[in-house]
């Protein structure tokens, strides 16, 4: 016999399956949840502090970026003093909170602005070697971290100058709403700077000041711990294969303070691309984001539901089982057994025929053959016996009967019960991190296109006068490869003819170079949006630089897991950019999204103000709108980005518990659809295609050959048959040959 073929192992595999499926229902669908807190709050912090991740290290790659390229195009130019660059850096970035120009050589400060720069723990010596300039944290005597960035002056014939720049270590444009704080930490867990933290004796009353006290203390405790995790290496920090945030990002549970519970989210400062390494991720630095939610202990899921749907697997799939160990496999087995029989000649018994179907026709075709080998002739053992009644249900019929039992269990898991759609609860906390990441989002993406403007402004005045293509080509080509937001750069003139070219083919037609604001937005009706940043380059009579921003770079800002489907939107609604494939120009996808986007665009007080809603039609989802707000050109565009996710994508509670119901219900019908499909590859359609010849074997025909498909039982039956066969035959060659008398004894 065949270990893979034959009628037992389908029938041994579906009796382990249904024994397995039914245990891990009663045990998963009955799994008592006593953590609090859903995962999808967990994810959703962790989500956030990457968020913070990749602000803070964009504002700190591109404030040395932009530092170390002014000082490059300053050097490139005609000498200028000290306090012309600074002013030119004042108004064209607001992003240092102090600037110095140092003589190199001599350590005088030739002009400084804004907070006095750390510059006494600097050596001039080793400015010149390699890592150098690289930026550095400084400690003020306040216990206040500063970012040093630095950069060279260098003219021919003059003094090496250093132009320093101080920053802070605070989040740009982080909307943490409510009830949340989110901190710098270092390497050793210390925390450098924080926000949303209030000091313990800002407030009047004891019982909030000793809350506030026990926030603070439990933010520490996080950092420490977010420290430690931030050591290890990022591609063994999640599971092989899950991608996502490039750097070490997880979620921590801290302890219940009266009815709330503190959760936080951690994430080291990484690259955008895997195996790249930038300014900021070389500082060691992590964000930490906690929040504290509402703790429900007393919400957990009943183990009844599972323990009922397990132990009704176990019936129906006992019943099922005991069906075609009663009706296909011991019967079959008898007919292995008779047939065995008669091939060695025990001919004495006549053959027990099963009582339904294909079996039965073979048994009552190997009792015609059993006479028929004893000497009768074939035409008087009789015809081929059809059962009648519920004799004539056959194997097919059998396993459509076990089929429908077992999907009689499956359906109702697949398609009715625990249904969480009109019952789930989604934690409001989920409603404000979705509101707080697109605000996020949104304030990340005008900030993007004002450096970008701001970029335009300083290349611009570097251009200067200068009217040779030559000059022009190479400051352009140098902007265009150190900043990939851009498609095109070039130079235009009054009439809007192109005077110097760097990347793509410009789209900005003559007549539209009028002058406006700084951002505009073009290509109206076209296959896709063309955004353009405009800067007059001063003394040229009108002349300006012209910067077509890349919508893949649109795209990739816009791109953050968690925040399920992301647009940006134009103040008619019509869509810019996105995170997924989308049309240039299309509206929101339905009145909702419509209104939102309408409601946050109207301005509360001096600005508009970010929204978020669940509504549940058409499914439970989650929504947020956030309008441009704040400064730099880019707000007067009135543009908004717009988030939304349905809640079953999310790990609630509820729905949790729907796809595990769900889970199990495909399982058994996957494990009926293979074991019982398995059965009518190997035994129904062969012992049909058995019984056939059989009959046709005991009417008496002799000459087609019997070949077994299978070496299985049917295939044993099919060989005991050929068998049976070639001793007919033989019986027949040896009988004498009858004479007419004889044939007339027999007729009468």
């Amino acid at each position: 016999m065949s270990l893979i073929g034959g009628i037992r192992p389908p029938i041994a595999v579906l009796s382990v399956l249904l024994l397995s499926l039914a245990g891990i229902t009663a045990l998963v669908l009955g799994r008592v949840d006593n953590a609090g807190v859903p995962k999808a709050v967990m994810t959703s912090q962790q989500h956030f502090a990457e968020d913070g991740a990749i602000a803070l290290r964009a504002s700190i790659d591109e404030s040395v970026t932009d530092l170390t390229r002014s000082a490059a195009l300053f050097s490139a130019g005609e000498p200028v003093s000290g306090d012309a660059v600074l002013d030119k850096l004042g108004s064209t970035y607001q992003k240092w909170v102090g600037t110095a120009v140092v003589e190199v050589r001599s350590g005088k400060l030739v002009a400084a602005r804004g907070e006095t720069v750390p510059l006494t723990s600097l050596n001039s010596s080793a400015l010149g070697d390699e890592g150098g300039l690289a930026p550095r944290m400084v400690t003020l005597k306040n216990g206040e971290v500063r970012l040093l960035s630095l950069a060279l002056l260098s003219w021919p014939g003059k003094p090496q100058l250093l132009l320093a720049a101080s920053s802070t270590l605070k989040f740009p444009g982080i909307s943490i709403g409510q009830f949340r704080s989110i901190a710098v930490v270092d390497g050793r867990g210390a925390i450098l700077s924080s926000d949303g933290i209030e000091q313990p004796e800002q407030v009047r009353t004891s019982l909030d000041r000793k809350e506030i006290a026990a926030s603070n203390k439990q933010l520490a405790d996080f950092a420490r711990r977010a420290a430690r995790a931030a050591e290890q290496d990022p591609r063994s920090s999640k599971e092989p294969g899950a991608g996502g945030y490039q750097g070490v990002s997880g979620s921590l549970v801290g302890g219940r303070l009266l009815s709330d519970r503190s959760v936080a989210g951690y994430a080291t400062l990484a690259a955008a691309q895997p195996g790249e390494a930038t300014t900021a991720t070389g500082l060691g630095l992590s964000v930490v984001s906690m929040v504290k939610i509402a703790d429900d202990p007393t919400r957990t899921t009943s183990p009844v539901f599972g323990l009922l749907a397990g132990s009704a697997l176990l019936l129906i799939g006992g019943v099922a089982v005991a069906v075609l160990l009663g009706t296909v496999q011991r019967p079959l087995i008898r007919l292995f057994l008779e047939s065995r029989r008669l091939t060695r000649g025990d001919l004495t018994r006549p053959v027990t025929v099963p009582r339904y179907g294909e079996a039965h026709r073979i048994g009552h075709a190997l009792e015609r053959l059993r006479r028929q080998l004893l000497g009768e002739p074939a035409d008087a053992t009789g015809s081929p016996a059809r059962p009648r009644g519920l004799r004539r249900v056959g194997t097919r019929a059998l396993l459509v009967i076990c089929a429908v039992l077992l999907l009689a269990w499956a359906a109702p898991l697949m398609l009715l019960l625990n249904r969480a759609d009109g019952t789930a609860v989604v934690p409001q906390q989920l409603v404000n991190d979705q509101r707080e990441r697109t605000d996020t989002l949104s304030d990340r993406v005008r900030r993007a296109l004002n450096e970008g403007e701001a970029d335009l402004q300083s290349v611009a005045s570097l251009i200067g006068n200068k009217t040779a293509a030559a000059d022009m080509d190479k400051v352009l080509t140098r902007t265009y490869d150190e900043s990939r937001r851009y498609r095109s750069l070039y130079v235009v003139d009054s009439t809007g003819e192109v005077l110097a070219r760097e990347g793509k083919e410009p789209r900005l037609v003559k007549s539209k170079r009028a002058a406006g604001t700084s951002i505009r937005l073009l290509g109206h009706g076209g296959k896709e949006p063309v955004v353009v940043g405009t800067a007059e380059i001063p003394g040229r009579d009108g002349a300006a630089l012209v910067g077509e921003f890349r919508v893949e770079f649109l795209n990739a800002l816009l791109t953050r897991p968690g925040l399920g489907v992301v647009r940006l939107v134009d103040g008619r609604g019509q869509v810019i950019a996105g995170n997924t494939g989308f049309l240039a120009f299309q509206s929101l996808p339905d009145d909702h999204l419509k209104d939102l986007v309408a409601a946050t665009g109207q301005k509360l007080g001096k600005r508009a103000r970010a929204g978020g809603v669940l509504y549940r039609e058409g499914g439970v989802r989650i929504a947020a709108a956030a309008p441009f707000a704040g400064s730099g050109p880019a707000e007067s565009l009135g543009w908004s980005v717009v988030s939304w996710q349905r809640a079953d994508r999310l790990a609630i509670p509820e729905y949790e518990e729907q796809n595990r119901t769900v889970l199990a219900g495909l399982l058994g019908a996957a494990a009926a659809a293979a074991c019982l499909g398995w059965l009518h590859i190997v035994v129904a359609r062969p012992l049909r295609s058995l019984a056939d010849r059989a009959e046709s074997l005991a009417g008496g025909e002799r000459k087609a050959v019997l070949f077994p498909q299978h070496h299985d039982e049917v295939g044993a039956v099919t060989r005991s048959l050929e068998l049976i066969r070639q001793q007919l035959q033989d019986q027949r060659r040896q009988q004498p040959p009858r004479t007419p008398s004889d044939r007339q004894y027999i007729r009468n």
